[in-house]
């Protein structure tokens, strides 16, 4: 800890690291409960594209998780963000569940591609149509590019494959909004008045939770649930802070060590 500020901030995933699907991690209300008690604000980051940001939160307080809408900093709000200032009319490949994040957004004769966790719109067809649309100009913007993320089921594919085959295709680099972008990061920490040396994440994905948040000046912890697989702390070098089990013992790390 030497060089580095006093903690004032914490940012959780979401998918994988407090839940998977409609089930809580064993422990995981209460430890963020005892990290609400603490000094710190609390931040969710989260690249899910898979529903929009009420019905996520809607999903968290079932399980009975303590936490505001507005404490919710979705990889879908840095992409509508990203829309306005730029004046985009996106071909939106999200799934119809995350589609309100996006109201108000002109869609008619679109001129940009936007690409989101969409198993029911990855189809050829579609694919095809954002194909021809980034060969005639348009820019193609992607929530994010997770290679894979975790079901109840098991592993499934995320939107990085998808987004990557379409840069292969056209000859053309994505521009990524959500986690592990530098960006991403500021903005979430941007309401909280907090600089990166004075927060730390906690996250399943090794490149995008942990070595994003490193490479944004954070302090990073991964958890051992979820996407996690044995190893992934060793592909990312600097080598997150701590790798620990589950969420209760990254809180748990963070009340005895860093505060």
């Amino acid at each position: 800890m030497a060089g580095r500020r006093a903690l004032k901030a914490v940012l959780i995933d979401l998918s994988g690291t407090l839940h998977i699907e409609d089930t809580a991690v064993p422990g995981a209300q209460d430890a963020l409960n005892r990290l609400r008690q603490a000094s710190v604000a609390v931040k969710f980051v989260t690249n899910t594209t898979k529903e929009s940001k009420r019905i996520l939160f809607e999903r968290l307080k079932r399980l009975n998780f303590n936490l505001q809408e507005n404490e919710i900093f979705t990889s879908l709000s840095a992409a509508r963000s990203l829309l306005e200032q730029k004046q985009h009319r996106p071909l939106l490949l999200v799934e119809d569940s995350a589609l309100e994040d996006f109201t108000g957004i002109e869609t008619s004769e679109p001129n940009a591609v936007v690409i989101g966790l969409a198993p029911d719109h990855f189809n050829y067809s579609t694919l095809n149509k954002a194909f021809r649309m980034i060969l005639d100009g348009a820019p193609l913007i992607a929530i994010h590019k997770a290679r894979y993320y975790k079901r109840k089921d098991g592993l499934a594919l995320g939107p990085g494959p998808f987004v990557t085959g379409l840069e292969y295709a056209t000859d053309c680099k994505a521009t990524v909004v959500g986690k592990p972008e530098k960006t991403f990061f500021t903005q979430a920490l941007s309401d909280l008045g907090c600089s990166p040396s004075e927060a730390v994440m906690i996250g399943d994905d090794a490149r995008d939770d942990v070595g994003g948040a490193q490479n944004a000046g954070m302090l990073g912890i991964l958890v051992r649930t979820g996407k996690y697989r044995e190893g992934d702390e060793n592909k990312i070098s600097p080598a997150p802070h701590l790798t620990c089990d589950s969420f209760p013992d990254a809180v748990e790390h963070i009340l005895q060590n860093l505060l």
